[in-house]
């Protein structure tokens, strides 16, 4: 007899229609953000500001994403996601907004860096792992992570042919207007989403656990630390890629329909990657698949930046890259449920998430600050791929082993 996907206290029906939200929410806000980099080289140009000017201000917003998630996390576990992913869904839209209203380099540093990080914090993966967390049944958990990852995925696919209309027929401006108006939409993707807040985060285990409490074991375990620093490289690489894909593409002459058309097919097989990964993350030990998609990934880069790349390349390492994405945000949300239960996940993850957006910070600045100073990418993507194979080595020996606390539970539930 098969098990079911959804919470008890609900029907499948009000499951789905609480991870779709969830997923609408994400996948506006991640597939905006994500096509950002398109805009880098006709922005700059327009209004007479460098390129690092410009990666300047992706580089804040990875910051303020991954400064603002654990509080984020923390408001979530605590009171809940409505009034924290609302509020995350309108500072977004403002964010871009004043984005598309720019005139010289400080509104896209305050709006698509300040504002739009911290829109995302409340918005995306840390937030909808939480409402994820709530309305289905535990052994299905990392799956239900990865169906709303991959859900999200569908924004970077279908806002990359957006943009590139755009700015190929109307300009900038017209194309980030496009995107306010998409934006729009979050607003009550959050409020539908947030329903999940009136079904429990806690059991038995940690009822009684304070922050504090959560905190410290965290702290104390040496699989949680490993896995927050690879997840640093993570971010550098994929910030790079999406932040500095384009200008590397036009500099070795490539038509910039072919940037969007990369950001299109990642958005695309990110659906697979994730799904994929959250099916294999409930059957397989998810240390040992994160590692894998870190070193497979530092491969695939290292392949396509050593020749000049073709149309032919461009497809096969941009759908190399989509299946090796946004696969580890089921497997990161998992590991933590796994080792420390619900009661802080979003808080947790928020944490491990700030050590990702610190490597994003340096893969979008440090590699327009290494484009700038050397014309050329070529420094920047070695130091991604030697980093990546360190990182994937270091995620597969991590200790994934539950607390004691979860351990003793699982003990006396058996």
């Amino acid at each position: 007899m098969s098990t079911p996907f959804h919470a008890p206290q609900i029907s499948r029906g009000q499951a789905c229609t609480m991870l779709g939200a969830a997923a609408l929410m994400m996948t506006l806000g991640m597939g905006i953000r994500q096509n950002l980099g398109l805009f880098q080289a006709p922005v700059s140009r327009d209004l007479g500001i460098a390129i690092s000017d410009f990666a300047l201000a992706i580089s804040i917003q990875q910051v303020a994403w991954g400064v603002s998630q654990p509080f984020a996390g923390v408001l979530a576990d605590k009171y809940g996601t409505r009034w924290v992913s609302l509020a995350g869904s309108l500072i977004y839209i403002v964010g871009v907004w004043l984005t598309a209203t720019a005139t010289s380099a400080l509104p896209i540093i305050i709006g698509a860096g300040v504002m739009i990080g911290v829109g995302l914090a409340c918005t995306s993966s840390g937030i909808t792992a939480n409402i994820a967390a709530r309305v289905v049944a535990p052994h299905r958990r990392t799956l239900a992570f990865g169906l709303v990852s991959a859900a999200g995925s569908i924004g970077t696919m279908f806002t990359a042919p957006i943009a590139a209309y755009f700015l190929t027929y109307e300009g900038w401006r017209a194309g980030l207007w496009a995107f306010v108006i998409l934006a729009l939409a979050m607003l009550p993707a959050a409020f539908i989403g947030s329903r999940s807040d009136r079904l429990p985060n806690t059991s038995a285990t940690d009822r009684n656990l304070t922050l504090a409490d959560a905190l410290g074991e965290a702290r104390r375990h040496g699989g949680y630390i490993v896995m927050a620093l690879a997840f640093f490289v993570c971010g550098l690489q994929l910030v790079f890629l999406t932040t500095h894909l384009p200008t590397y593409l036009a500099q070795c002459g490539m038509d910039p329909s072919y940037s969007a058309l990369a950001l299109m097919l990642i958005g695309g097989f990110n659906i697979l990657s994730s799904w994929g990964f959250g099916w294999l993350g409930d059957r397989y030990p998810k240390r040992l698949l994160l590692g894998t998609i870190y070193l497979l990934r530092s491969m695939a880069l290292a392949l396509f930046f050593m020749f000049p790349p073709t149309p032919v390349t461009l497809v096969l390492f941009s759908a190399a890259m989509g299946s090796l994405w946004l696969g580890v945000i089921p497997l990161v949300n998992g590991l933590v449920a796994q080792i420390f239960g619900l009661r802080f996940l979003s808080t947790l993850t928020g944490i491990a998430f700030l050590s990702h957006q610190a490597g994003s910070f340096l893969g979008a600045w440090g590699g327009g600050y290494l484009f700038d100073l050397m014309g050329n990418y070529d420094l920047a993507w070695k130091i991604g791929v030697l980093i990546g194979l360190i990182a994937g080595t270091m995620q597969i020996l991590m200790n994934d082993r539950p607390t004691a606390r979860i351990t003793a539970a699982e003990t006396v539930a058996a």
